[in-house]
């Protein structure tokens, strides 16, 4: 039985028949989320309703290979009912997954932006190195993220929360009303359902370690 007959919310799990057909066969989150709509015959515009993201973006990620931040990949998974890994690179490694130095470096798993080639467009500066991405049914999402001083984000929120430890530069936090500066070295853990968002700043790259928990 599958277990999203009754609850369409319900999170894909590995004794779902469509489970890998879903999961494994797409890498890119805009394909991923066209293959997952199409399983449970839910158009863009539920999906939008469910979620709280435009149609006109849900769109560009399927089409056009655009890759939003996290914020509304985060609120699409809750759309669909799964997890923000299952949109990335779920895999069936359910033993510790280890990431050697320099790996995360070779595994990014996405960039913002239009993928590149694209016609017009371009990346918009944001890079993320996924260093758990084999974990098959993690609940958090570690990344390594590159912030390049032309990152092009919204203040968003989403369920969930966040750890950020600033590796390199001085990153600048917005969050609700406040905004806070942290140098290299710095951390900070906040609630994610307050807008926010992170950015450089003085004009110079940063690069941070970013774990996010979302609730399923």
């Amino acid at each position: 039985m599958n277990p999203r007959t009754n609850n369409p919310h319900a999170p894909l799990a590995p004794n779902d028949s469509n489970y890998y057909n879903v999961i494994m066969a797409k890498y890119t989150p805009g394909e991923r989320i066209a293959e997952i709509r199409k399983t449970y015959s839910i158009s863009r515009e539920v999906l939008s309703e469910r979620s709280g993201v435009p149609a006109d973006l849900i769109a560009k990620i399927e089409d056009d290979g655009h890759i939003p931040d996290l914020a509304p990949l985060i609120k699409i998974s809750r759309g669909l009912g799964v997890r923000l890994g299952t949109l990335l690179d779920d895999n069936e490694q359910l033993g510790p997954v280890i990431c050697r130095a320099g790996q995360a470096v070779d595994t990014t798993r996405f960039k913002t932006g239009l993928p590149e080639g694209a016609i017009s467009g371009g990346h918009h500066g944001l890079s993320f190195s996924a260093l758990a991405a084999d974990k098959n049914g993690r609940h958090m999402e570690p990344f390594i993220v590159t912030i390049e001083p032309d990152a092009n984000q919204e203040k968003n929120p989403h369920e969930g929360e966040e750890f950020i430890f600033v590796l390199e530069g001085n990153l600048l936090l917005e969050y609700g009303m406040d905004k806070s500066t942290l140098n290299t070295g710095d951390s900070v853990y906040y609630d994610s359902i307050v807008p926010h968002r992170v950015i450089s700043a003085d004009n110079k790259p940063v690069k941070i370690l970013a774990v996010v928990y979302t609730p399923v």
